[in-house]
């Protein structure tokens, strides 16, 4: 049996891509942050799909730490991780570090899930990183990547944390490619759901049919060994932001930056517990 795992997998999307996947034989680990949402997702979809290999792990995606402690404590190997999870805020909001809710959860959490869990797909048959991005992309501003400078529009935020997606893309395929495992890049397709209704976007397309590029790229032989790229509709797409290797190297190096000054030397949640522990004795 093949090991999945899908962040924001209760997400309208996310519980389609999980959906498929448990219905073809996968084990599916789900990561989201509402533990009642989590586990009615789950149970939802043991029920539905008879596959009783789904397990739900409940994570803040929006605190790098807590990727961090989590792939600490992980010992099951991984044959395919969707990044899936996203919030599009109305307002400008900040993770317990600070740092913008958009680029914490559409960015960093990809940028965090794809270092810290690669350890655990080295070595699979035929690895592979699924990248949920848009083409509903562009506008990305290196230099104002949290809107500190600029007005905040959660569209604007998210078409450029869709940007960065891609971009990310391209960099941890060439990467991780020494290691046999693969990156790409979709984008699943417009559904109603709370993140298209916060955009004011709308959606006409099922959740089925969303997940269906996606639940494509994790498993079909056709992208075997294609790394990279960017797929709409199941087909590879040019990608307008693939051939810019100054503005991915400066993307990579700014999330290396905000790893090194939150998350590498910050003390998990059990260190901080002890510690409190500790103080009131």
């Amino acid at each position: 049996m093949k090991n999945a795992i899908i962040t924001g997998g209760y997400g309208t999307i996310g519980n389609a891509i999980a959906e498929q996947l448990a219905q073809n034989g996968f084990r599916v680990f789900i990561f989201g942050r509402s533990d009642y949402l989590l586990r009615q997702s789950c149970n939802n979809l043991i029920k539905k799909t008879g596959n009783t290999e789904i397990i739900p792990f409940l994570i803040d995606l929006a605190e790098g730490t807590e990727i961090r402690d989590l792939a600490a404590q992980w010992n099951s190997p991984i044959d395919v991780l969707i990044n899936n999870a996203v919030t599009a805020p109305k307002h400008w909001q900040t993770n317990s570090d600070g740092v913008e809710i958009q680029f914490a959860v559409n960015v960093l959490a990809y940028f965090f899930m794809m270092r810290f869990f690669k350890k655990f797909m080295i070595g699979r048959d035929d690895p592979r990183i699924i990248n949920i991005a848009s083409h509903w992309s562009g506008g990305l501003q290196i230099d104002d990547i949290e809107f500190k400078k600029r007005p905040y529009h959660n569209d604007e935020a998210y078409r450029q944390s869709k940007q960065a997606d891609r971009m990310l893309t391209v960099s941890f395929a060439k990467q991780f490619k020494k290691f046999g495992i693969t990156v790409n890049a979709c984008h699943p397709g417009f559904v109603d759901s709370k993140l298209t209704r916060n955009l004011d976007l709308g959606g006409h397309e099922s959740a089925e049919k969303a997940a269906e590029t996606p639940f494509y790229l994790a498993s079909s032989t056709e992208v075997q060994g294609i790394s990279g790229k960017y797929f709409e509709n199941r087909a590879n797409v040019t990608c307008q932001f693939a051939g810019d290797q100054k503005a991915q190297k400066e993307l990579y190096f700014l999330c290396r930056q905000y790893h090194e000054n939150y998350v590498s030397g910050k003390p998990s949640l059990s260190q901080l517990q002890d510690k409190t522990a500790f103080e009131k004795k």
